[in-house]
């Protein structure tokens, strides 16, 4: 399962970059695939991995902020690996073909 993920604390002022770094490092020490973005960050594993592990930072972000919002997207594809670089492989090799 590949799932993007976005976690923005509300109610704790202008800058939330402090907790939000708290939940992206659960994700690199989670030791799942992941990539983080401006906007999203992207992990692939088993669905309750995946789950438990947005579940933790949703969490975690939660002890430094009254209110939490989360916004998921999931590509449940059972039987593919390595989704978070062979779809954009796919793609590079598309745009370099021309």
């Amino acid at each position: 399962m590949l799932a993007a993920f976005s976690i923005t604390p509300l109610g704790i002022g202008t800058s939330v970059s402090e907790p939000v770094a708290e939940a992206v490092r659960l994700v690199r020490e989670s030791g799942l695939p992941n990539e983080t973005n401006a906007m999203f960050t992207n992990v692939e594993g088993d669905w309750d991995e995946v789950m438990a592990l947005i579940k933790r930072c949703v969490m975690t972000v939660a002890e430094a902020a009254p209110r939490v919002s989360v916004v998921i997207k999931i590509d449940h594809r059972p039987g593919v690996d390595d989704a978070l670089r062979s779809k954009v492989a796919v793609i590079e090799q598309r745009l370099a073909d021309g």
